[in-house]
């Protein structure tokens, strides 16, 4: 089977919303690092890193944001619209976590949404002190995505969500904390968010395909509208959603007594 070629030079790839950098910025071949600076993440083309990959003059992959912001997440000033059963940004999360030369993630400011979920798969990720980093999907009746059900618990674990310095605060703590998911999560997105991560697949591949599937039956239900018409009035959500069986999506529903998942 007949394959293409790498290009000569990277930086001449017309794509749309993303820019290919050599190092140092004015080699006219491809270097041995290259930096990809974006505007929206979602952009970039799942399909270049197989070029990275073959390619043997690259060894390294810098992905940064291009502009003040590393990336604040989906536009959701329009209504988010998917039948694919594939995410896009799911594609780019495996193909950075399926290519053989390093990636390392430049968080030069805020981050959201898939903005955090595609750092998850590089292997390093260097970040602003001060930037402010945020999943807010169960804040717009949304779930996880990105294969990150299956990175996060990995990178972060469980056993802790916050360390304070004395004991007489964690009670209130825990308290303000239930409060604000109550008040402002759909229950029905962090309870399928927990089965996600709980119950994972043993791959970034199949739980691409588990998170896609997933995200593709809460895209448009009444928990994500509620999410995205409170996010854009700026008012509090009226949640309705509860985290019943009946609300959980067949991928999801784990056979009786096995704690496995039902389909993958």
């Amino acid at each position: 089977m007949a394959t293409t070629a790498p290009p000569i030079s990277y930086s001449t790839i017309g794509y749309k919303e993303i820019a290919i950098l050599h190092v140092p910025a004015n080699a006219t071949n491809a270097t041995k690092v290259l930096v990809i600076a974006f505007n929206r993440p979602e952009k970039i083309n799942a399909a270049a890193y197989h070029f990275f990959d073959r390619d043997e003059r690259v060894r390294d992959i810098v992905l940064t944001g291009a502009g003040k912001y590393f990336c604040v997440g989906a536009d959701l000033s329009s209504r988010l619209h998917t039948t694919h059963v594939r995410c896009r940004g799911g594609r780019v999360a495996v193909a950075i976590s399926n290519c053989t030369k390093p990636t390392i993630v430049a968080l030069n400011g805020s981050v959201a949404g898939f903005g955090l979920t595609v750092s998850l798969s590089a292997c390093i990720r260097v970040a602003w002190t001060d930037a402010r980093v945020s999943m807010p999907f169960a804040r717009h009746g949304l779930t996880m995505e990105s294969c990150s059900a299956f990175y996060l618990p990995r990178l972060l674990g469980f056993l802790f969500s916050k360390l304070l310095p004395a004991p007489q605060g964690t009670a209130s703590y825990a308290v303000e904390l239930a409060t604000n998911i109550a008040e402002n999560t759909s229950l029905t997105s962090t309870k399928l968010m927990r089965d996600m991560m709980l119950h994972c697949p043993e791959t970034p591949e199949e739980t691409h395909v588990l998170d896609s599937r997933v995200v593709v039956s809460v895209v448009g239900s009444d928990e994500n509208t509620e999410g995205l018409r409170s996010y854009m009035e700026k008012i509090k959500p009226a949640f309705s959603g509860t985290a019943h069986t009946a609300d959980t999506p067949d991928m999801l529903r784990r056979k009786t007594g096995s704690g496995l998942l039902a389909t993958m």
